[in-house]
């Protein structure tokens, strides 16, 4: 396992870190129904390997925003008999939730108790996007964030940030961060923070910790034929997710990545690609792969989600990701993207009548969670339309 220096804060970080947002789930059980035998051992083996930086936040895996999910207590549980001494664990404060200064303390200290810890390593500032910003300052965050620190509660203090680069620049200007979470791989290197935001955060001394480095998935498994025909043309042999990882490694601004993995095989791809992710090690020929990869994905692509389902639970139950997901695979694997990416007959199995577009009352609820700034109204009709020929 490789590792780097965490900015501002006084940590060597491995350049892999676990994203508890994405653990594996009972079979035909909800997001919140973790298979926790799975988890754990998957959560150990990653730290047996070097593994030293576990992610998760208030609402992973839930059945809302409003109310805490399973993903902090698993942690706990993942990190019993000697393992919380292994590691630094890294949580997220529930924005959306607070409205005062009491509000943090109590979210917070309820935080403390889930994960079973006296104190949180890296505690970040969620979501940060401008309609929650406002209110953030107004309750001035760094008041909350320094009297945290001072008695103890948490080490470090950071954010997670979901808009455009103006207000990015402002956030890390308004407070003495030790870090930040961004999302950042080869198809989003334009898109919200950006490259430019990357650079912007380092040059002040901030860690950065890159979270969606596969775009959701989308940049590694089941890509189309033309993206793997143009990856194995490469001299060098890599796998589209091996790819994809090293090209955010390969920055050296970046401290450390995320990734959700829900199955041993790829943990052990990603340890294997980690034990290689030196910064500027990628040749002229992997980066002009890497250009060649994105016309053809850029071709292809409709929608931009990266099914991180913020934008659940939907009132009227439309399963919002997975509709997506179908509409995306459509446009990129064709009529029988069923087949292919998803391993099932049809969209109508794995979408039933009851989790359609059609459903959809376009109250507009999931557009003000979503980190993407999708106009999730507006795709929704288009995939009804697709779907119901």
């Amino acid at each position: 396992m490789l590792y780097r220096k965490f900015g501002k804060a006084d940590e060597m970080v491995s350049i892999l870190g676990f994203g508890c947002m994405r653990l594996p789930v009972i079979p035909g059980g909800a997001m919140c129904d973790i298979d926790e035998e799975k988890a754990i051992k998957l959560i150990r083996h990653a730290i047996d390997e070097g593994v030293n930086y576990i992610d998760t936040a208030y609402p992973y895996h839930g059945t809302g925003f409003e109310t805490g999910g399973n993903s902090e207590l698993l942690v706990a549980k993942a990190l019993k008999d000697g393992y919380r001494k292994k590691v630094k664990v890294a949580t997220k404060l529930p924005t959306w939730l607070v409205n005062t200064q009491e509000d943090f303390d109590r979210y917070l200290n309820e935080q403390l108790e889930r994960l079973e810890t006296d104190c949180i390593d890296f505690y970040l500032v969620h979501t940060i996007k401008s309609q929650l910003w406002s209110v953030l300052k107004e309750i001035r965050i760094n008041d909350c964030l320094d009297r945290a620190i001072k008695d103890g509660r948490i080490k470090y203090a950071g954010f997670s940030y979901h808009d455009k680069l103006p207000l990015f620049k402002e956030v890390v200007d308004y407070y003495n961060w030790s870090f930040c979470l961004m999302q950042y791989n080869y198809m989003d290197d334009k898109y919200q923070a950006g490259t430019e935001g990357l650079k912007y955060a380092s040059e002040r001394g901030l860690g950065i910790v890159v979270m969606e480095p596969l775009r959701g998935g989308k940049l590694a498994g089941n890509v189309p034929e033309e993206v793997k025909d143009i990856i194995n043309q490469a001299s060098v042999k890599r796998t589209p997710a091996d790819l994809a990882l090293k090209w955010v490694w390969n920055h050296p601004e970046v401290s450390l990545l995320l990734s959700g993995m829900n199955s041993m095989e790829q943990l052990e791809e990603n340890l294997k690609s980690a034990n290689e992710g030196e910064a500027n090690s990628l040749t002229a020929e992997d980066l002009n792969t890497v250009e060649k990869v994105k016309t053809v994905f850029n071709k292809k692509i409709k929608v931009n989600c990266t099914g991180c389902e913020y934008c659940m639970p939907c009132p009227a139950g439309v399963d919002i990701s997975t509709c997506f997901t179908m509409y995306n695979n459509y446009h990129i694997y064709g009529r029988e993207f069923a087949a292919v990416a998803s391993k099932i007959d049809t969209y109508y199995m794995l979408v039933p009548p009851e989790h359609r577009p059609s459903n959809c009352v376009e109250c507009g609820r999931c557009e003000t969670h979503c980190p993407q700034g999708i106009s999730i109204v507006e795709e929704l009709r288009k995939v009804n339309a697709v779907f119901n020929k």
